[in-house]
């Protein structure tokens, strides 16, 4: 079971059919893998579960021979019927120390926060990683919290020992920048699934977080 945190990898991809220009989702993620992205996450919000469980199942085959690690977004037990590698949860989803009776302790569990309140209860409930965000505002995720801006990218940076990745409104033009305020992996969205040629987006996004962690001595 690949166990790979952000902070071991730069870029952090989410898949979202709504905006893979008509690509079923394993057309997208093999051109991900390819592109030697290794930390995906499968995050669909409208599809019934039955034909979640049948997508989650090609993604776990994909990147299990790719050596990539599969996270399953908010569906613990999709998570669990497919051997994903972990779960990312919400505020709002199930706690992290119910998650963890669930998955058992080597399955990663992943917590989206907005703020070092909820960046602290993270570490005491033994999440794996917290998401950082949303650094800009997004478009991609309904009822999403208000921009966080780089005050709290900042923040953790400097406080928590914690792995974490940014996301929020990233894209390969403003990915330096989150890079420089000290996120040492980048979760994306349409600006990879949503791109022509998916191979290209990467590189220029990896390049952009290179070149962040460069102006901050990395």
């Amino acid at each position: 079971m690949p166990r790979i945190l952000p902070g071991e990898t730069d870029i952090y991809a989410l898949t979202d059919s709504r905006l893979s220009l008509g690509r079923p989702v394993a057309e997208v993620a093999r051109a991900l893998l390819d592109a030697g992205v290794r930390l995906i996450q499968y995050r669909e919000k409208r599809l019934p579960a039955g034909a979640m469980l049948e997508e989650c199942r090609a993604l776990r085959r994909m990147t299990r021979e790719a050596g990539a690690c599969f996270i399953v977004n908010d569906h613990v037990d999709i998570a669990m019927l497919v051997d994903a590698d972990g779960v990312h949860v919400g505020q709002d989803d199930l706690p992290v120390p119910e998650v963890r009776r669930l998955v058992g302790p080597e399955r990663i569990i992943g917590l989206s926060t907005h703020s070092p309140e909820q960046a602290r209860a993270a570490l005491a409930a033994g999440a794996d990683y917290i998401g950082v965000g949303p650094i800009f505002a997004t478009q991609t995720k309904e009822d999403v919290v208000a921009p966080v801006g780089f005050a709290y990218l900042d923040w953790v940076g400097e406080h928590m020992r914690l792995p974490f990745v940014a996301i929020g409104g990233i894209k390969a033009w403003n990915a330096a920048d989150v890079a420089a305020h000290g996120a040492d992996c980048c979760a994306l969205v349409s600006a990879l699934v949503g791109a022509e040629d998916i191979g290209a987006a990467v590189a220029e996004v990896r390049e952009a977080i290179r070149a962040g962690k460069a102006a901050r001595g990395c």
